[in-house]
């Protein structure tokens, strides 16, 4: 007899489990609020106060764009941790869109101090939701279920849409009507994604309900360990709220870069030199610390979306069309569309060259993705060049911008997971899930840092800076290339 959907107990949406449509819609709210925010960060940071901004220095507000970005991502270990250890990954999706929600609402104040609260707040519960949301889905499907491959790319679309809506929503009302609005309508959006999923959470069942102790482990010392964090964090933010402490945003920055550059380079000595692996084991870790600097690399500059390039969209670009100007942050939307208009060709192009046993190794895969995004800032200094003689450049240079780095991120981003997962020595495959998260927010550390440079001059700096971006991913491509005739990776097996 032929496996179809109908065997399976529950294929109730469109052929995969009912609680697929819960993540789908908490995942899509809560990507709409946070890239409809973060359009809007730098732009609302750099305005004059007479423009209802905050009137920051071009550096110090990239910076703190930097601090942000690098912190969502680095709080996904611990809220991963958390899950795992204290309340289940349900729990933890639910206290993370209520603090998400929360945040935005205190963005949508009009004070200084309410706006960088709203940060913490936001980017805390995006720690204790973004991992452990992905980790429902896996749930949701028994062991050796055919569906989950199709499962997940369903439930990636809906970061796509969640994007695309952000973009537009929050971006018309935060530059049209005030910024504000814009910071409240992803607290709207978040609503919507809290009330859904508490309506709708009995469909996930058992998937992520409890933590993954151990048979004897007593999850006491956890609870007391993390209630004098969260103390211990409290305290740190309410001190810097009330004004006893204050650091500068560029030297946070550098300082939470070098932080995260700390931990992960510890983590890979003590990988090699003391973690008990085994011959293919290092070489196994040989090749992720590879595809580590070209995800670290590629997305430092594919983050420049939101902050360079988009404070270029704002003032140095023409956004008249048929006499009407639209947002800048209806360019960002291009990404997530083009997203949505190649995926599908790219998964039909790989699947084609496997079949005739020509398909790219993964590190190829990451040197093309950081020679296209090399491409794209190249085209991009173009228009930098066109400004500088015009004083705006057409909305053509930013699109094919956005075009090659997409290209970029489809042959880069999908397998990166994957990779890590077939790399990864047995023994240490949550940890190095973790560490891949990390890579991710040193990017997002490295291009606040790279974005605070970028205007130092005006917009004549551009050009310089992003010939350096240009140089350091044509190399770390070159690099890759090389080392993958030299560095053999072993996948890991159930047999290994």
């Amino acid at each position: 007899m032929t496996e179809t959907t109908q065997d399976y107990g529950d294929s109730s949406f469109f052929g995969h489990p009912k609680g697929l449509i819960t993540l789908f819609l908490t995942e899509m709210w809560e990507r709409m609020s946070f890239y409809g925010m973060r359009g809007l960060l730098v732009l609302f940071m750099t305005r004059e106060v007479t423009e209802g901004g905050l009137n920051l220095e071009t550096g110090e507000a990239m910076a703190i764009y930097g601090i942000y970005g690098a912190s969502v991502y680095f709080l996904c270990v611990p809220g991963g941790w958390v899950a795992d250890k204290i309340f289940g990954a349900q729990k933890s999706v639910l206290i993370g869109a209520i603090i998400i929600t929360l945040g935005h609402y205190v963005l949508a104040m009009p004070f200084e101090k309410t706006f960088f609260l709203g940060l913490v707040l936001v980017s805390i519960g995006t720690g204790f939701l973004k991992p452990n949301i992905s980790t429902i889905v896996g749930q949701l499907y028994k062991p050796g279920d055919i569906r989950i491959d199709a499962g997940y790319t369903i439930f990636y679309m809906s970061i796509n849409i969640g994007s695309m809506l952000g973009f537009l929503v929050c971006g018309y009302l935060g530059e049209k009507v005030g910024w504000h609005y814009g910071f409240g309508a992803a607290g709207v959006g978040m609503t919507f994604g809290v009330i859904q999923y508490i309506w709708t959470r009995k469909s996930l069942g058992e998937a992520g309900l409890k933590p993954n102790l151990e048979v004897n482990e007593d999850a006491s010392r956890y609870k007391s360990f993390f209630y004098i964090a969260m103390t211990l964090l409290v305290l740190i933010i309410g001190t810097n709220f009330l004004g006893l402490w204050s650091i500068d945003a560029q030297v946070l920055n550098q300082l939470t870069v070098y932080l995260i550059v700390s931990v992960a380079v510890s983590y890979f000595i003590y990988l090699f030199f003391f973690a008990g692996l085994n011959k293919k084991e290092k070489e196994n870790i040989s090749m992720f610390l590879l595809l580590f600097l070209g995800s670290v690399l590629f997305w430092a500059g594919f983050d420049q979306g939101g902050s360079s390039l988009n404070l270029f969209a704002k003032d140095y670009t023409d956004l008249y069309i048929f006499g009407w100007e639209m947002p800048a942050t209806f360019l960002q939307v291009a990404n997530p569309l083009m997203v949505v208009i190649f995926a599908p060709f790219f998964a039909s192009f790989w699947i084609n060259l496997g079949r005739k046993n020509m398909d790219f190794d993964t590190p190829e895969k990451f040197a093309l993705g950081c020679f296209l995004m090399a491409i794209g800032f190249c085209v991009i200094i173009l228009g930098v060049e066109v400004a500088l003689e015009n004083e705006k450049a057409g909305v053509k240079w930013l699109l094919i911008t956005y075009l090659f780095h997409t290209l970029g991120e489809l042959c880069l981003s999908p397998v990166g997971l994957s990779a890590t997962a077939k790399y990864s020595p047995k023994r240490y495959k949550g940890q190095m899930m973790g560490l891949w998260f990390l890579s991710s927010s040193l990017a997002a550390g490295v291009a606040g840092l790279l974005a605070s440079k970028s205007f130092e001059s005006g917009i004549s700096s551009m050009p310089a800076l992003f010939n350096q971006v240009i140089f350091g991913l044509v190399f770390i491509g070159i690099v890759l290339l090389i080392a993958n005739k030299y560095i053999k990776g072993h996948p890991e097996t159930e047999e290994s």
